[in-house]
């Protein structure tokens, strides 16, 4: 092939400029009606007046943004509670994406293969900008269960698969993602304090997996294991969750167990290597 063929063909996906990443090559409109979008997602429904106001925002400007997001069905208005909500057309977008994602694909019969052999939920998560996002999930069928649907996020420090990942980044990565997203309580077991997320930390990657023992959630315990590539590189996590009644610590070792197992079997499954 030659040299202009192939100049041609990157042409066609990216600019001559598209190294540049200046705030010029920024269509500044989208850009604020994204941040509207993500935000509403987070929020998990909103009105017009606390939407513009979390966003500093005139109302006017994000009511334009709704409706033009409204009219291609990314976002849904609730007219008896004048509320907004994320719509159908952006979980289709969200789908594809986890379509595009071989990973999701490989990790479904492990992930209910773990769920059959704990009898708990199963979760898969991978880290997207200091947090966890969670990409699948296999419910357990007992009443009383965890539920992490597709795309939630949760903070690294609080989440087993968070903790699962973080005992493999270097410290210098670790402290950076506390810089940023801070280390907010959410019960009186979470780790508010680096010295403390560094010591279970340490536990962690010496051990083989992660446990989360009601740190976001009263009741709720969670046990992860890191997936690797093909350089021993972290790039997801499984884990099980579940009331702490059924995860009670004279079980954690067997459960671990299963966890570890699982999340190799995926590893090697995806062509990747355990450390």
């Amino acid at each position: 092939m030659s040299a202009d063929s192939a100049s041609e063909r990157r042409a066609r996906g990216r600019p001559r400029a598209w190294g540049d990443t200046t705030e010029q090559n920024k269509v500044k409109s989208l850009d604020r009606a994204l941040v509207i979008l993500e935000r509403l997602s987070q929020m998990g429904g909103a009105t017009l007046s606390d939407l513009a106001e979390d966003l500093k925002q005139s109302p006017a400007t994000v009511y334009r943004v709704l409706f033009t997001f409204e009219a291609r069905g990314m976002v849904d208005f609730d007219p008896v509670a004048q509320t907004w909500h994320i719509g159908a057309g952006a979980f289709h977008i969200g789908s594809r994406f986890l379509r595009r994602t071989s990973l999701v694909e490989r990790a479904r019969p492990f992930l209910r293969a773990l769920m059959q052999d704990t009898e708990e939920t199963a979760n898969l998560g991978v880290m997207r900008d200091g947090q966890v996002l969670f990409l699948s999930q296999v419910e357990t069928h007992h009443n009383i269960r965890a539920f992490f649907p597709p795309g939630a996020m949760s903070p690294m420090h609080a989440s087993g698969i968070g903790k699962a990942l973080l005992a493999q980044l270097p410290d210098k990565e670790v402290a950076s993602i506390i810089r940023t997203h801070k280390l907010p309580r959410f019960t009186d077991e979470t780790l508010i304090t680096a010295e403390a997320l560094a010591n279970d930390l340490h536990d962690t990657k010496q051990r083989g997996f992660a446990f989360d023992k009601e740190e976001k959630n009263p009741g709720m315990r969670c046990i992860a294991a890191p997936v690797f590539d093909m350089h021993s590189e972290p790039i997801a996590g499984m884990s099980i969750s579940g009331p702490s009644a059924r995860i009670p610590d004279s079980r954690i070792d067997a459960l671990a167990t299963s966890v570890k197992a699982a999340a190799a079997d995926l590893t090697k499954a995806l062509g990747g290597v355990l450390p």
